[in-house]
């Protein structure tokens, strides 16, 4: 039976649920099917100790629904993250950063022991790049870095207008890029003066893909 996108958002969504253990804090990402996943969180919230959130709008949706919101820095244990991908591979290489939290969501994902992805099966690709990498960048190095990604890299940087990050800093959105190694693509952004980081999560990829799909929900564990 054909399933709508939201309706595989939603079916991952709660699936994750599973993966949450009793009394432990729980990193929980941005976008739609994050969103998804926190209105399921807040069903079971008595069984956590509450979350860490990887935006501002996270954090608040997650005390709507009355769950305690932690500062990662007073965390010790992690045990899973939960977020969305705007691409993921088989091999569990990521572009995120479509809603522009790809610096809190790196953090949150670097620290946790497990990384979750949901996403719906119009998400997963053979090769990242039809979805503009996002670059965050400190404001006065925005000139500099879309100049350094034209000549070392390829591809087209487009500042992301009137959108300014939690962490005050902008976004450039790279089209045009077939990433076919996203790790050493990864590390090359990263050597670039003034990258906060990049929107590639394939270093620290994620550990099982639950997949939305018009046959139910599809894992992929690595």
């Amino acid at each position: 039976m054909t399933q709508t996108q939201e309706e595989q958002k939603h079916a991952v969504a709660q699936a994750a649920i599973q993966y949450i253990p009793t009394g432990s804090i729980v990193g929980v990402g941005t976008g739609s099917t994050a969103n998804y996943f926190i209105d399921e969180l807040a069903k079971i919230k008595h069984k956590i100790d509450g979350a860490v959130a990887s935006s501002d709008d996270t954090a608040q949706r997650l005390r709507k629904h009355h769950i305690e919101v932690l500062d990662l820095n007073n965390v010790s244990e992690l045990p899973v993250y939960i977020d969305g991908a705007d691409e993921i591979t088989e091999h569990l290489h990521m572009i995120k950063g479509g809603g522009g939290a790809l610096t809190r969501e790196k953090i949150v994902a670097a620290t946790a022991k497990k990384f979750v992805c949901i996403a719906d099966q119009s998400k997963l690709v053979g090769v990242l790049g039809t979805f503009p990498l996002p670059v965050e960048v400190i404001p006065m190095a925005r000139s500099y870095v879309a100049r350094a990604i034209v000549q070392q890299l390829g591809g087209r940087p487009v500042l992301r207008e009137g959108f300014i990050t939690n962490n005050g800093n902008v976004i450039l959105d790279v089209h045009g890029l077939e990433i076919l190694n996203p790790i050493e693509l990864e590390t090359d952004l990263n050597q670039i003066a003034g990258i906060v980081t990049n929107g590639l999560f394939a270093r620290r990829g994620a550990n099982v893909l639950l997949l939305g799909t018009d046959n139910g929900i599809r894992i992929i564990d690595i």
